[in-house]
């Protein structure tokens, strides 16, 4: 037969077909519209037209190629709307939405800077007629003043003021004696119940490492004891707490400690509650590292003796490797 077919080319015999490269298209069209089944393998689906589906109508809201971008900002306002809302209520409790304390300048958090002594021995004072009512320095002791903020006298005349409790003597019974620079500062308490007793369930930490067991150190300190406000509109605090936003959750159970002019300094320094908060700050800052200015200046003097090591380890690694470094290898053949 030399009939040919649409899109195929006969030979002069007639009896080979060879199909081009458009009508293989041309079927491979057909059979995607017909869905693969009525047009494939028949040569008159190519000259028929074939069936589409109708065109489906646009979306009301969705403009030629942004209907995904609509999509997508419909489904982010749903989320909102509905359990984003709740999932983010629940990230940001009341509990967790404390202030951090900012940065101060300190006088000593220099490299090279020490601790003002003068205001570690007002801040002393502070510990010793109003902090001392309800929180401990169990490791801090009589004998750590002297050479700091006291001198040996002082520091005696300090510890016995104080009872301690000793024994047993040789009737096997407990007494009371003045206290020695050798003993540490006596606790306002003599057990953690008595102290949750006195303080309405909530127990007093030990102020020895405050600084350091807390994150921002002095800052945190001094930003708690000057925070003390009233609540914001919705807050409620119930009764026996305060409202303090650098605290974590807010509400704390220690009473605003300190305010203007709450004692009289010896040196006569004027009580504000900044300088009060400041110089409490500076000794708990000594009391937690009583090493403070012994090592930075240990850090000072390793620095210039390392810079005159250095310099004639290096003078001596050059005088020892000029040898070697500046020979020169020559290859004489033999002759």
């Amino acid at each position: 037969t030399s009939a040919a077919s649409d899109g195929g080319d006969a030979t002069s015999g007639g009896s080979v077909r060879v199909p081009s490269t458009s009508g293989r298209w041309r079927r491979f069209g057909a059979w995607r519209c017909g869905g693969g089944c009525c047009c494939r393998g028949r040569l008159r689906a190519l000259r028929s037209p074939c069936p589409r589906p109708p065109p489906r109508a646009p979306r009301p809201g969705r403009a030629g190629g942004r209907g995904g971008a609509a999509r997508r900002w419909r489904r982010w306002g749903r989320w909102r709307r509905g359990g984003g809302t709740l999932a983010l209520g629940s990230a940001l409790a009341a509990g967790e939405l404390e202030l951090h304390p900012p940065p101060f300048p300190w006088s000593h958090s220099g490299a090279l800077a020490a601790l003002d002594h003068a205001s570690v021995r007002r801040g002393f004072q502070v510990y010793r007629q109003v902090c001392s009512a309800c929180h401990s320095l169990e490791y801090v002791a009589f004998r750590n003043l002297i050479g700091v903020s006291h001198t040996e006298a002082e520091a005696k005349a300090l510890a016995e003021e104080v009872q301690i409790l000793d024994g047993p003597d040789e009737n096997g019974e407990m007494f009371l004696r003045p206290g020695k620079i050798s003993d540490y500062f006596p606790k306002p308490y003599p057990n953690t119940e008595a102290a949750r007793a006195a303080n309405n369930g909530a127990l007093p930490p030990d102020l020895s490492y405050i600084v350091n067991a807390r994150h921002g150190g002095e800052d945190y300190v001094f930003s708690l004891l000057t925070g003390y406000c009233d609540p914001p509109t919705g807050v409620t605090v119930r009764e026996g707490l305060y409202y303090n936003p650098y605290f974590p959750g807010q509400a704390i159970g220690m009473a605003p400690p300190i305010y203007s002019e709450i004692l009289e300094y010896d040196d006569g320094t004027p009580a504000t509650m900044s300088q009060i908060a400041k110089d409490i700050c500076t000794f708990l800052r000594w009391a937690a590292e009583p090493e403070h200015d012994h090592r930075k200046r240990m850090g000072l003097k390793m620095l210039m003796i390392s810079g005159l090591l250095i310099s004639l380890l290096y003078y001596l690694k050059r005088h020892k490797w000029s040898v070697l470094k500046s020979r020169k290898m020559v290859y004489r053949p033999p002759k």
